[in-house]
């Protein structure tokens, strides 16, 4: 599995009334504000541009510009949701591409085989196809029921995404209804990642709501490699591994907070 994708993607929110340049900003400066300790766990922030159905072109190179120019700054990963020739157009890393847009084989050879290219997948079979025709990564959802897009089928849950991450060799990001609470069970699922809309662009402060779900999957991801990938451990030794796992995530809590 491909590491060094990040853990947290924010789309852009072009609803209107929002403001997705603003979140991106808010968002980059609270990854730069997380820490060398979150961010050795969470990798770099990684932004897609995702604009509405009725955007124009014109529209949409214009925000994903700005937002790769942010992203370079930063250091930060760009990608744009769809519309590859966009993603081209202004050297972003990459696409993300869903089951009503390009076909995976074919939107690979799009942007070439340096490029990230991520694909929707609800299921093990289709994401095996997906890996299998050239994807780096999986987005899985939606998890959990949203507002942010409309026309989505029932959520998965966690119980869903785990046979799709159990299946594919790529990193799978969760998406779709994701909060800084639910962060833990999705990591715990096999999920090495999530994709948030709402939980940055309806928060009250972005870049606040950007550094909680930081610091909660390095959290959830240190907690998974303490628990093991075999699952629970023997009921012997159940209070000891808890003790040490509830240990470690206090003194990385505390750590933190003493130095905000």
């Amino acid at each position: 599995m491909d590491s060094t994708l990040g853990r947290l993607h924010l789309i852009t929110d072009t609803r209107p009334g929002r403001n997705p340049l603003g979140c991106v900003r808010a968002a980059l400066a609270a990854h730069a504000a997380a820490g060398d300790d979150v961010r050795a766990v969470t990798g770099p922030l990684v932004v897609q541009v995702r604009v509405e159905d009725d955007a124009t072109d014109l529209d949409t190179y214009q925000l994903a510009l700005r937002v790769r120019d942010l992203c370079a700054a930063a250091g930060a990963t760009c990608l744009v949701n769809d519309r590859l020739h966009v993603a081209l157009a202004v050297g972003a890393a990459g696409g993300h591409v869903g089951a009503l847009d390009l076909p995976v084989a074919a939107a690979r050879r799009v942007l070439g085989p340096g490029a990230i290219l991520g694909a929707t997948a609800r299921a093990a079979d289709t994401g095996r196809a997906a890996v299998a025709d050239g994807a780096s990564y999986l987005g899985v959802g939606p998890c959990y029921a949203t507002t942010t897009k409309s026309g989505l089928p029932a959520p998965l849950g966690p119980g869903g995404l785990a046979p799709v991450a159990g299946a594919v060799p790529v990193p799978v990001i969760a998406i779709a209804g994701v909060t800084r609470v639910r962060v833990p069970e999705l990591i715990a699922a096999g999920a090495h990642g999530v994709a948030v809309v709402g939980a940055v662009s309806d928060a009250a402060d972005p870049g606040r709501a950007t550094l909680g779900l930081l610091r909660e999957l390095a959290d959830a991801v240190a907690g998974a490699r303490i628990d093991g990938p075999a699952g629970p451990p023997e009921r012997g030794r159940a209070a000891d591994v808890e003790g040490r796992t509830d240990g470690e995530r206090s003194r990385r809590r505390a750590a933190r907070d003493g130095a905000r």
